[in-house]
């Protein structure tokens, strides 16, 4: 964490960072690496992007929101994140998870429709059950991935899964009891935009239809975890609770937790589901790239204890005439 139970202004001036995550080098791209997964009813195929250079690549397991595009809800978005991390040094696995509109055809009577919260939690574990496979399928990339070191980020949707990942309860509608899908190899998360908190609040016209979000327990989701929320990010479609919704995965969960709060962001967050998205209603590069390297900072430290890249980063970025958010922790 940056400092701990301290807020702070984050500004996009980089003029005198020390670039604590490194310089940049070339990202190679590998999809669809396809996985065959028993009992779900299409493949299951994921995209890796990872450095030209480098070993002991830690793992960003990247799952994407729902969304009004066709393609950028799949293996194919979030190339603004998924881009400067594998420049940065990591490796990222991005599966389409059912809920893809790329499948809405396919999978639309198949079990779990439509909002598929089991299958696509297990994606990730079925990606780090097959790491190995993947290693050896895609160009280049062969011994070169630490299985030890792995992160989650989710968007949206993808934030709802990222917290049963790491550790958050869900009450089955279907059977009334309580699961847990938490996926101990992973060993910190980012939750990007993430749904909030169930109950009275969950009142809007989408909260019935999707009524799996409001069953979600954070008090159990342990794992260190970074949670970004915009503060004009109001889903006026889940609840009337306003922007502050999207923090509740950092308010009702346990420590450590670092909450990043961008200001003037929507629920695009600036732009990350892919470049120039029409349906993004904030576009903002720089927020966006001032969020890549905010990331890969906490995640790198996470991944790697002892090392000052989270805090370099906070410090950089705390600075300067345009600030972008505030990082607070507990």
């Amino acid at each position: 964490m940056c400092h701990r139970k301290e807020t702070h202004i984050v500004s996009t001036s980089t003029a005198t960072s020390t670039d604590a995550l490194g310089a940049p080098v070339p990202v190679l791209s590998f999809s669809p690496v396809v996985l065959s997964v028993p009992g779900r009813p299409v493949d299951l195929q994921v995209r890796v992007s990872a450095p030209a250079t480098g070993t002991g690549l830690p793992v960003i397991l990247l799952s994407h929101g729902h969304g009004p595009s066709n393609n950028l809800s799949s293996l194919n978005g979030y190339a603004p994140l998924a881009n400067f991390w594998a420049a940065h040094g990591f490796a990222v696995v991005q599966p389409t998870h059912l809920t893809s509109r790329t499948l809405s055809h396919l999978v639309a009577d198949a079990p779990g429709a439509p909002d598929f919260w089991r299958s696509r939690a297990e994606d990730m574990t079925h990606i780090l059950d097959r790491l190995d496979v993947i290693e050896r399928t895609v160009p280049q990339l062969a011994g070169r991935i630490d299985p030890t070191k792995v992160a989650v980020v989710g968007h949206s949707l993808g934030g709802f899964t990222a917290a049963l990942l790491l550790g958050a309860g869900l009450n089955d509608p279907d059977t009334g009891s309580v699961v847990h899908l938490v996926e101990p190899r992973i060993k910190a998360g980012v939750l990007l935009a993430a749904p909030g908190r169930g109950g009275e609040v969950l009142n809007g016209p989408m909260a019935e239809q999707w009524s799996i979000i409001g069953a979600v327990d954070f008090s159990t989701m342990t794992a260190p975890a970074l949670v970004v929320a915009g503060d004009k990010d109001d889903s006026r479609h889940f609840t009337d609770m306003g922007p502050d919704w999207h923090a509740d995965p950092y308010t009702f969960a346990p420590g450590p937790k670092t909450l990043l709060t961008l200001f003037d962001a929507e629920h695009g967050l600036g732009g990350i589901a892919g470049y120039d998205a029409a349906e993004t209603t904030d576009e903002n590069p720089e927020r966006v790239a001032a969020l890549a390297r905010l990331t890969a900072a906490y995640l790198s430290t996470q991944l790697h204890p002892g090392t000052p890249t989270w805090p370099n980063e906070c410090k950089a970025l705390t600075t300067g005439p345009d600030p972008v958010g505030r990082v607070e922790s507990k």
